[in-house]
């Protein structure tokens, strides 16, 4: 290089990268998150159908050694403690799993902040890996489900709750529009930044919505075999009897197929 040879700085980078995004989003959430109808468990009757559920995808038996990822405020951690399980529960924020850990002082759980997509969890370990409402928010989807089957047992098995959050036919944005009518009327106000959610939403893969079909694709991809599938009517009936009628509006725009639980196995001859 000689003296009049221009020196050109690299590009600015940022150190909040898309994953950090989601990490202030969700810790934000933290607070109201329970608030929210879906996520937090308000009855006795809708506790035991989660746990129907995950009996009958799971083939949980007492003692089994369960990951649950994204666990949140420790919501599907209370069905999991009731099933018997021994739990390590993952979370990519603080403020969750201080919550969850407040509802769980005295039980079988250990909590771990980590990131669910690369759980560091060693091969092999786990009976059961459980989560509700994340794989719609992954960054890496493919990379994600690799790691789920290398930390399951062979034989054993993945359940996933999701939902398409995001396609809607006009009869469900009717309902939302009007949902949202109820609630700024009795003064409620938004217990989300919509903006960030947006913007967080723009940038991930599944940002044009997650359809069950999708998501069984990418288990099969990925490896896993004996893939089920059902509907969450058991859940969603006793959701609506505790629900305001601004959320029973909201269920209603997201009853018709869009939220479902689909569980797969690992091989018996997989490797670690």
């Amino acid at each position: 290089m000689t003296a009049s040879t221009p020196i050109t700085e690299p590009a600015p980078r940022s150190n909040f990268g898309l994953k950090d995004e989601i990490r202030a989003y969700w810790t934000k959430r933290a607070e109201t998150f329970d608030h929210s109808w879906g996520h937090k468990i308000r009855t006795a009757g809708e506790l035991e159908a989660w746990c129907a559920l995950f009996r009958d995808h799971g083939a949980i038996r007492a003692g089994f050694k369960v990951l649950e990822l994204a666990s949140g405020t420790g919501e599907v951690t209370r069905a999991l403690v009731q099933l018997g399980c021994r739990i390590d529960a993952i979370d990519l924020c603080e403020t969750m799993i201080e919550r969850a850990k407040a509802k769980h002082p005295a039980s079988p759980v250990q909590f771990h902040l980590a990131d669910a997509e690369n759980t560091m969890m060693p091969d092999s370990a786990y009976d059961l890996v459980v989560t509700r409402h994340l794989v719609w928010t992954l960054t890496a989807p493919a990379a994600a489900l690799a790691d789920w089957f290398r930390v399951l047992k062979p034989g054993q098995r993945v359940v996933i709750v999701d939902g398409d959050w995001v396609r809607a036919g006009p009869r469900a944005r009717f309902l939302k529009r009007l949902s949202a009518l109820l609630d700024r009327l009795g003064g409620k106000k938004p217990l989300w930044d919509q903006a960030a959610h947006e913007r967080i939403m723009n940038q991930l893969p599944f940002r044009d919505g997650l359809t069950r079909e999708t998501l069984i694709a990418l288990l099969r991809d990925a490896g896993f075999v004996s893939i089920l599938s059902d509907d969450l009517t058991s859940v969603r009936r006793h959701q609506w009897r505790a629900a305001s009628w601004s959320e029973r509006l909201r269920l209603l725009a997201t009853y018709e197929g869009s939220t479902f639980i689909v569980s797969a196995a690992k091989p018996t001859s997989a490797a670690a």
